[in-house]
């Protein structure tokens, strides 16, 4: 795992199992982005086999296949959606192609797994939810800024058990490293990622209503800008929005591609909660010019002062809660309406946000 390319970011955690060998066999679809690495390693750790993949491109399909030892090459899309015996499909294709792709999916009575966005557009969104209500199957979207940071999971677990109270604000910051020459081209063009707010804002969002504990949110204010790539005039390198719950909860949240080539990691990001009673502060990746670590989490609340560096200690229990789910019927992992709103959200936001010309300052509704 490279701490220092976010598009390749993996985790891995511990193996628990939630199925014995062979109860959930899964395939991969679209490996335009590395985060069908993480899906994959968290689908595997909780029990599913990882049976086939496909891609048009060849020398994605080996440089996976190599990772994944023994995982069937498949001819074409196709060759899986009709496998019978395949129970999920992950992807992580171009943003704007998920929507489609899984609508493709459920119709062939398979349960989905997006990467993060999972739509561009509010009526892609709007179509997955006729969708799942037709068919009755998961429609599931990797956050993985939560389900798959273990200081994360940790500090979601201490909100549960009222270690800082009624959670009342949200701060969140989601600064990653650009490497320009790696990307594909469609990293470049919002129609194909969906602009700044939509792609990593989601993560931001997610986390929002989940540590809040709220249901749904409104949009108050949002910007983008693209303060240092002028060779993409298209790009975004900056934006922040301002939100509400509908549990009177706020949240803040920047995200920037502006990272510098001194840190030792991708991306320094964080999360600040306050609650009645306490904060939290989780420092995901990195404890700046302190430990290269990762997880660190620092609670303050009516007890005193605590630090956890929580890495391979709490593990990532969305996995196996999502396996799970897929299997019962139950919603235990994420609800589905929380994994759509979401989705909305971010791309209300983007909708909304003013660009600003950095260059001059201006302010500019498109």
């Amino acid at each position: 795992m490279n701490k220092n390319d976010g598009m390749n970011y993996a985790p891995k955690g511990n193996v628990n199992k939630v199925v014995e060998d062979g109860d959930f066999p899964f395939a991969a679809i679209g490996l335009d982005h590395g985060h069908i690495y993480g899906m994959c390693n968290g689908l595997i750790e909780a029990g599913g086999n990882l049976v086939a993949v496909y891609d048009p491109d060849p020398n994605k399909v080996e440089k996976f296949i190599e990772t994944y030892p023994g995982v069937k090459a498949a001819h074409s899309e196709a060759e899986i959606l009709e496998d019978a015996s395949i129970k999920l499909v992950a992807a992580a294709n171009i943003p704007s192609e998920r929507g489609a792709l899984g609508l493709k999916v459920l119709d062939h009575g398979k349960h989905y797994f997006a990467d993060k966005p999972a739509f561009t557009k509010l009526e892609q969104v709007q179509k997955a939810r006729e969708k799942v209500l037709e068919t009755g199957l998961k429609w599931g979207i990797y956050y993985s800024e939560r389900i798959h940071v273990e200081g994360a999971v940790f500090a979601g677990q201490l909100i549960e058990e009222g270690a800082i109270g009624r959670v009342v604000q949200v701060i969140g910051t989601g600064p990653h490293r650009a490497n320009p020459n790696s990307r594909p081209e469609w990293f470049f063009d919002p129609k194909q990622f969906g602009g700044i707010l939509c792609d990593i804002g989601s993560h931001q969002i997610e986390q929002f209503l989940h540590f809040s504990g709220a249901k749904d949110a409104q949009v108050l204010h949002s910007k983008v800008a693209n303060y240092s790539m002028k060779e993409y005039p298209q790009f975004q390198d900056f934006g922040d929005a301002t939100l509400v719950a509908d549990n009177g909860a706020t949240f803040y949240f920047r995200v920037d591609w502006l990272t510098p080539d001194g840190l030792g990691t991708w991306g320094d990001g964080r999360v600040i909660i306050l609650g009645t009673e306490g904060y939290i502060e989780v420092r995901k990746y990195i404890d700046i010019a302190r430990s290269q670590s990762s997880n660190h989490l620092y609670l303050v609340n009516q007890k005193g002062e605590q630090h956890f560096e929580v890495s391979g200690k709490v593990g990532f229990p969305y996995f196996g809660e999502f396996i799970l789910d897929c299997l019962n019927g139950t919603e235990y992992a994420m609800t589905q309406e929380h994994a759509f709103r979401v989705a909305e959200l971010c791309i209300e936001a983007q909708e909304k946000a003013i660009h600003i010309e950095a260059s001059e300052g201006i302010l500019i509704n498109r």
